[in-house]
Order: C-alpha cells, then structure tokens, then sequence
C-alpha cells in the first residue's frame, strides 16, 4: 500500500501525461514554453482571481511574495506554530521576525483568537511592525477566512495565504488561494496536485503586484514590455531565478484535469469512508466546519496520550500501512529559531499535537476494501494498547 499513489495516478493518466511530455521534448521549449501560459490561464480560472504566476516551488512563492511586499527587518509575521518549516522559514529568510501562533485543536489551523491575541502583544511591546499574517490551509482545509479577513482588516496587516496544501479546499464555494491579499501553492508531487519535481504558483487580484511578482521570478528582469526580446537583459531589481518548468506543466494538466473531474470528489469519498469506521474509537478525528470542504492532503487523527505512537507506526509498517507524523516539533522549538523573539511562542495545542497526531494513507485512488484494512488493523492495535 502507497501511503499517497502516485503510481496508481500515472497509471491511470499514463496516455495524457506521455503525450503533453512528448509535445515539450519534440518542441524543446523547456523553460516558458505554451504549456506553463496555458496551466497559469486555467489555474487563474479556476481558482477565481485575476493572476496565476507559476514558479520553482512553494516555498519560492511565500519568498516571492513577500518580497513584492517589501517586508523585512522589523516586521512581524505571524504564523500557525503547527505547520512545515518554509511558512516561517520565508519571512524569517527576509529579515522578518515570524510571530507563531496556536492552532484550533479540531481543524489544525491558526487559533483566530489566539491571533488577535498575538498582534496585540506584538503591538503593546513596540520591538516589531505588525505587517502580515500568513495562514496555512493545513492538511487541506482552509483555514477560517471568515474571522481572519476582518482581524487583518482591523490592524491594517497583509494576508498571505499558503495554501499548499489546500489547493482544492473551499469554504462556502470560494476555492483556496483565493482567501489571501496574495496566496501560494505547491506542486509538489504529494499534494493534492502535484508535479513530477518540484514547481509552485502564485494568486493574486492585485495588477501591480502581479507585475512585480513576474519580474522577480525571472531575476528581476521589466516586464513593462512583454514583447520586447531584449526586456529580460534589462534587470530593474533584484529577483530570482523562480520558473516552472515546461515539462512540469505538462504534467500538471492533465493531472489538474483529473483533480477537477473526478479526484477532488473520490478523495472526499475516501475520507468520509475512514470517519465513518473511525467514528466509534478514542481517535480524535479531522474536523470539517459545516460550508467547508477539504481536498484531503492528509487525514490526520490523534492517537490517545496512552499510544506508543512510534511502536504503533511499526506494528502497522509492518502490516504494510505507511503513515507519517506531520508535525513532530512545533514551528517554534526547530533549532533554527532558538534564542530569537520567535521560540518565544507559548502554543501548548501545538505541543500536543506534535506528540499526539498520526496521518494514513490517503489518496484519490484508494479502494473501500484499502482503507477497511487500515482501520482494521489500527483499530487491533488500539484495543491492545
């Protein structure tokens, strides 16, 4: 069993996917070709917004991001304490000060009370600007936009949504990456969509932003003039070198064509399948609000405080049922932050999420009779532990 079946997936798509790589190699068009203007079009579309700027991966677009928005020494970001590294990682990379914050237990991601909460500490002690909140779409479910947007509103902060991992989650209809002032996915290849390597986009309403968001991927260059051959020689500040392959976008469409037609749908299935069997155990299981809908990046449970959860993960490996720990160490104990404003975050959900949270296989392509396997075999191990 594949704990997310990518195998399965190419399986399925081999044809679609053999023929779009096909076209890239026979036009060796292998940076900007047609394909990344077509993927950039239909993502825009999809999403709802204005601008999709493809790039090297998710991580690049937080970057990117906040560098079209200028922010650097003395800002504060705040971010969820219960996420991957590169939510703060970025800001912290730019100079920012990453201000983390506890998460809702239930839906694991940022607490907006506790939000408020920090900003006005931030506020009070004067060290740091309040300038961005960057909420993640954690496990695939966006976060609660509608009690963030007013707090942003009412203290004047940007908000960047990460939604690399939400890529397909909505909340009453409107789609992840588009909560955000500026919102982010990945592609990389375990996410909800994901390419065969590594590759990113960027959403945004806003033109301005959007232009210096397409300049800075490509070192910088003026994009006042697309037409202009020699544009990219003339480099108006400074930039990266953030572009998403050719060939990756041609794996992405078709890939995103399935994810709209039917993988979104079975993946939901599939989870609906697990609460459903899990429904009677001492698991705390995913939260769904009701208006929300998940695209199921992980369907992470918490294991009761008396499970060994590193012999249970063993036991089941064993049985042959990967699963994974996302997270094992809060956002503000990673070494990287230790002696910094930031490891000074007090976010005890976090802390015992970290210890208590298990994720299983999940993925479109799982059958009924995988995920009765998985539930059988964790449910032995719980009534034995």
């Amino acid at each position: 069993m594949e704990f997310r079946d990518l195998k399965k997936q190419y399986q399925v798509l081999k044809p679609q996917i053999d023929e779009e790589i096909s076209a890239v190699i026979q036009s060796s068009r292998f940076i900007s070709g047609p394909q990344v203007a077509r993927l950039e079009q239909e993502l825009a579309e999809y999403v709802g917004v204005k601008h999709c700027i493809t790039c090297a991966n998710g991580t690049d677009a937080l970057t990117i991001a906040l560098m079209a928005w200028n922010i650097g020494e003395g800002d504060a970001v705040f971010v969820p304490d219960f996420t991957f590294f590169s939510s703060g990682e970025c800001p912290a990379y730019e100079g920012a000060t990453p201000v983390y914050v506890d998460v809702d237990a239930n839906t694991y991601n940022i607490d907006p009370q506790k939000l408020e909460e920090a900003i006005l500490k931030v506020k009070e002690e004067g060290r740091l600007v309040p300038k961005v909140v960057v909420t993640v779409d954690l496990f695939g479910l966006p976060a609660d936009y509608a009690k963030i947007r007013p707090i942003c509103d009412k203290y004047g902060l940007l908000l960047l949504e990460d939604g690399a991992q939400g890529f397909g989650g909505s909340v009453n209809g409107k789609l992840a990456c588009s909560f955000g002032d500026i919102s982010t996915t990945s592609f990389f290849p375990a996410k909800p969509l994901g390419c065969y390597g590594d590759g990113g986009a960027i959403f945004t309403d806003n033109d301005e932003w959007a232009d210096l968001i397409r300049s800075i991927c490509v070192h910088g260059k003026d994009t006042s003039n697309p037409n202009d051959p020699n544009a990219k020689y003339n480099n108006i500040r400074l930039g990266m070198n953030s572009r998403l392959d050719t060939i990756q976008a041609a794996v992405l469409l078709p890939k995103f064509h399935a994810f709209k037609e039917y993988e979104l749908k079975d993946v939901n299935t599939v989870a609906d399948w697990y609460t459903e069997a899990l429904k009677d155990t001492d698991l705390v299981l995913p939260l769904i609000q009701e208006g929300f809908w998940s695209s199921w990046a992980q369907y992470t449970v918490q294991l009761p405080e008396n499970v060994d959860r590193k012999a249970l993960q063993s036991v089941l490996k064993e049985k042959g049922i990967p699963t994974m720990v996302y997270y094992a160490k809060p956002m503000h104990l990673q070494g990287a932050f230790a002696g910094t404003v930031s490891a000074e975050a007090d976010c005890p959900v976090t802390v015992k999420l970290c210890q208590t949270v298990l994720s299983l296989p999940m993925h479109p392509y799982m059958s009924r009779e995988d995920v009765e396997f998985v539930v059988k075999e964790l449910k032995e191990q719980l009534a034995a532990a």
